[in-house]
């Protein structure tokens, strides 16, 4: 039978967190706006267009419309992007799993909801993009996680029953997404600790924890 993984990106490919840091931090510098550490925190987790409104609604006032809100969120992305070429943070053992994965036969597949681009960069930045048969971004989905429309899609695409995948992720969200999917998870520690991460199948502290047979050996339980 078919077995497939869906990866998250951020967290869990490419270790996003000081990137995204330093994007708010130069998207805030340009506007003449402080964005602290503590600000970021705080935030983390909702999307980039909800925090341009948390942050600067007062800042705009009238003037920040949902086309300036878009303006800048497309900004602060292509920011992002730009430090995560020079600064290129691979997770460690991401791409030793992808190729033992796809050597074993499983389906892979990203379910991310940020943008096609940041996607697509950092499979660039992993050297594995031709190992991955299906991409799901924050372009597909109009619900985002702990909704599991992103995984949903992500079978879909790959022809596999969700009962069949399980998610890699890194977020509560997300791992509580793949259980709303009805698909199997395993929780990379870093983002949140281990004890908000008693729903996954699995918790680990690195990506080379898991290898084909576990992976395959958690979705036959589930």
């Amino acid at each position: 039978m078919t077995y497939a993984v869906i990866f998250d990106v951020d967290g869990v490919l490419v270790d996003s967190y000081e990137p995204h840091f330093e994007s708010w931090r130069v998207l805030g510098e340009e506007l003449g706006q402080t964005v602290t550490r503590e600000h970021f925190a705080a935030s983390f987790g909702r999307t980039s267009k909800d925090i341009i409104r948390l942050w600067w609604a007062e800042h705009f006032g009238d003037k920040l419309t949902d086309e300036l809100v878009r303006e800048l969120d497309e900004r602060k992305e292509a920011a992002y992007r730009d430090v995560l070429r020079v600064s290129k943070p691979v997770m460690p053992g991401a791409a030793d799993l992808i190729d033992a994965l796809h050597a074993d036969g499983l389906k892979l597949a990203v379910g991310s909801s940020g943008p096609p681009e940041n996607v697509a960069l950092s499979l660039q930045l992993l050297e594995r993009e031709t190992k991955f048969s299906a991409r799901v971004t924050g372009m597909d989905v109009t619900r985002g996680k702990p909704d599991p429309q992103v995984f949903l899609i992500a079978a879909q695409k790959l022809g596999v029953e969700p009962s069949r995948c399980l998610v890699v992720e890194d977020a509560p969200a997300g791992v509580a997404a793949a259980k709303a999917a009805g698909m199997a998870s395993v929780a990379l520690l870093g983002t949140a600790p281990a004890e908000k991460q008693s729903v996954a199948d699995k918790v680990i502290a690195k990506l080379g924890e898991v290898n084909p047979s576990v992976i395959r050996g958690l979705i036959d339980a589930s």
